[in-house]
């Protein structure tokens, strides 16, 4: 076993080496646009990158004092030193009223503290002071201590050069002679200026329903989002935004935002004190937590990230895009185009055999699908969900000679071939529960809750971990699979872990999504030509976290066309469509019934990464050629779509009857527009699609997808006249939609 776990921190050690090497060569070429200071006089430091600059300082009572987070300002500006800030009065000490970056609980503080502790002798009393500070490169990490006991907090701060975003994160060190207990660990705090004018804006969702963009307006008090699940969950995600004034328009207005890299439980706390001072404290979810952190242990919180824009919603979305893309992805800072993929799930669900998949495979690849995804039902005796999970062997009855056929059969095809996997669950009916029920997660003498007739692995055991990370190692040791679809299809329950000591228990928290992330980055360090896509459910597990290591995600189960207009409005305000996948599936819609034309099935898709997944036995000859144009046309497209910046010209929000996306390429040589109607009523016109986003004194092209113009239109024009005169799209009726590019004639993009 110690062989074993030097060989996995080895993996991962190389994973990391090679990930943080290509991000390296992308750092090099803006690393002059970033800076990290220390003013020993006035004891401030400073970050600045991109149009940010962030500060902060040490008070005259030792503690880190949030200074400053916003416009970039001049480096001859000096900002003030910091300095505790007096009593409100006797029922708000100035231990309240003084912000702080890292707040422990103690010394008479009433707002969100960042770190909460107990010690043997039931002292809860934390109150940290600055020791040190070093700099390395575009990070700064600052020292903190415990006035009177060895606790010590470093804190983490990592500019982006390129977008300014800075990730904040702490490790806490128990230097004590024993063990004490955390109970509320955040990453970092935000704090933003001071005033009482901010709009909150953040995800909610359900099974189905994930990523409905939600607005409030900031008042005293606190608003909490969180997961409790043991995972990321559909019910709220970890990202937010604040925008400060009315707004309204996505282009205009200052926004500070942040995202949460983690995907287990978490908790965001967006608070207002007494003093009208808003802040934004993030990390592992205090609930039912009580991590014991052993004498001379550490624990990493995650990554918050934040970012900070003057020019809107819209900027800060993008912003974020540029982010993931070049600093977060698996493949950045260039992440591949995603490919067009087939899923067999709703032409055979689990009634898969080696004739039955050649036969949809043959089908695909004549429309022009690059990769050939076999989903559930090819393993162990799994015939419905009721058995199998747990079980990865190939099931000899529907596949006697193993993949190996299938795949060579996709594979000359031209097609890559994909397979769906639920590795972290297990059915009863399995021979591995009935072999180890001690490996789910669970209370001893308690009943054992199932969710879709499965049960959750506990990974957060050594050998748990070595059984997945080994079964999944072979599987794609024998068999030539680009892609996993990785699958997670039920919540925790009954969060135990009888096998270590009751004060260890709670440490499953943190140690499962560790011991997740570990497995997916000594797969990818052993199998770096395999993709990976995180699913749960469709957008239960969506997060800057597991966007480290896989690379794409799923951001519902609901394919509707016209629902997932609003579900993928809501996700790309917190993450790139470069991740995300989307179906087109059949005719009506198995959530809602409803009827829309493969053109507007397709359409909807093509504003992510493209994918097919209706029964293409059921389809008719004119199917197939509509579906093999519009592929063409994606294909054409793509970078531009995955990869460009993101313009929301026409929310579908609100009960809009509308709804338009455009993309522009990064050298704004390309545009991309796709809009809709839900209805048409009393004779009123498309409104005008006016672009944003080009090259003003350019010249561009108009070429339609689908559709056409309801007025005539010049063949090309600049970019002004596109972008200021704009198009008018002919779309009358029920579920109608249009597509068309912008491509550049003449102009520095050409």
């Amino acid at each position: 076993m110690r062989t074993q776990k030097l060989r996995a921190l080895a993996a991962v050690a190389v994973f990391a080496v090679s990930l943080f090497a290509t991000s390296a060569a992308y750092a090099a070429v803006e690393a002059a646009k970033a800076s990290i200071t220390f003013d020993a006089q006035s004891k401030v430091f400073r970050l600045d990158a991109a149009g940010v600059s962030y500060a902060f300082g040490i008070n005259d009572r030792n503690e880190l004092q949030p200074l400053y987070w916003g416009a970039r300002l001049a480096a001859s500006d000096a900002l003030p030193p910091a300095h505790t800030f007096p009593d409100h009065a006797s029922f708000d000490l100035t231990q309240t009223t003084t912000p702080q970056e890292f707040a422990g609980w103690g010394a008479g503080l009433y707002v969100e503290p960042a770190l909460k502790l107990t010690f043997p002798d039931g002292n809860r009393d934390l109150v940290l002071h600055y020791v040190s500070h070093q700099t390395t490169g575009n990070a700064l990490i600052v020292s903190m201590k415990d006035v009177q006991r060895d606790i010590l907090v470093a804190l983490k701060y990592e500019i982006d050069p390129a977008t300014g975003i800075l990730g904040r994160s702490a490790v806490i060190e128990n230097r004590t002679k024993d063990a004490v207990v955390l109970e509320q660990a955040a990453a970092a705090t935000w704090t933003l200026p001071s005033d009482k004018n901010y709009t909150l804006f953040y995800l909610t969702g359900r099974w189905a329903g994930e990523t409905q963009l939600q607005r409030e307006a900031i008042h005293e008090g606190a608003r909490v989002l969180e997961s409790r699940r043991g995972s990321t969950g559909h019910q709220n995600n970890p990202w937010f935004a604040i925008e400060r004034g009315v707004g309204g328009d996505e282009d205009s207005g200052d926004v500070w935002f942040g995202a949460l890299a983690w995907s287990g439980s978490w908790r965001i706390t967006v608070e207002e004190d007494q003093l009208e001072r808003v802040k934004v404290t993030g990390g592992f979810n205090p609930f039912d937590f009580g991590y014991t952190l052993a004498a001379g242990a550490q624990l990493a919180t995650p990554v918050f990230y934040g970012g900070y824009t003057h020019e809107g919603m819209g900027e800060a979305s993008r912003i974020l895009h540029r982010f993931e893309l070049t600093t977060i992805l698996p493949q950045a800072p260039a992440p591949k185009p995603r490919p067009v993929i087939y899923n067999s799930w709703e032409a055979t669900e689990m009634n898969v055999d080696e004739p039955g998949q050649v036969a949809l495979a043959e089908k695909a690849a004549s429309i022009g699908v690059e990769r050939f995804v076999m989903d559930d039902g090819w393993f162990g005796q799994r015939k419905t969900d009721h058995a199998g999970l747990g079980d990865w062997y190939v099931n000899p009855d529907k596949f006697p000679h193993g993949l190996k056929p299938l795949i060579d059969k996709v594979h000359g095809l031209g097609m890559d071939f994909g397979l769906w996997v639920e590795p972290e669950m297990v059915n009863p009916d399995s021979d591995l529960y009935r072999k180890h029920p001690d490996w789910v997660i669970h209370f001893t003498g308690r009943p054992r809750t199932e969710g879709r007739t499965q049960m959750v692995l506990n990974l957060a055991r050594p050998d748990v971990r070595e059984y997945v990370l080994g079964f999944l190692d072979k599987l794609l040791s024998e068999n030539q699979i680009a892609f996993l679809k990785w699958d997670y299809n039920r919540n925790w329950s009954e969060p135990g872990w009888p096998a270590v000591g009751n004060a260890e228990q709670k440490q499953l928290y943190v140690k499962y999504t560790q011991n997740l992330y570990g497995i997916l980055a000594e797969l990818r360090a052993k199998h770096p030509g395999v993709e990976i896509e995180s699913c749960s459910g469709g957008g239960g597990r969506v997060d800057l976290g597991i966007l480290h290591y896989t690379d794409e995600v799923w951001p519902s189960d609901n394919t509707d066309p016209f629902d997932r207009l609003s579900i993928q409005n809501g996700y790309t305000y917190a993450y790139t469509p470069g991740a995300m996948m989307a179906w087109v599936t059949d005719s009506p819609n198995w959530a809602n019934r409803r009827t829309t034309s493969l053109e507007y099935r397709m359409l909807s898709s093509m504003q992510g990464g493209l994918g097919i997944g209706a029964n293409l036995n059921k389809w008719q000859a004119e199917d197939f050629a509509t579906a093999k144009r519009l592929i063409a046309a994606y294909k054409s497209v793509r970078e531009t779509v995955q990869h460009g910046s993101l313009y929301r010209l026409i929310s579908p929000v609100g009960g809009s009857e509308q709804s338009v996306t455009e993309s522009v390429s990064p050298d704004k040589s390309q545009a991309v527009v796709f809009a809709f109607l839900h209805s048409s009523s009393l004779l009123y016109p498309y409104p005008t699609i006016r672009l944003r986003g080009l090259d003003a004194a350019a010249e561009y092209r108009l070429d339609w997808i689908e559709g056409k113009a309801a007025q005539p239109v010049p063949a090309s024009a600049s970019g002004a006249f596109w972008m200021s005169h704009g198009v008018d799209a002919l779309l009358f009726g029920d579920f109608q939609a249009a597509g068309f590019t912008l491509t550049q004639v003449s102009g520095k993009g050409k």
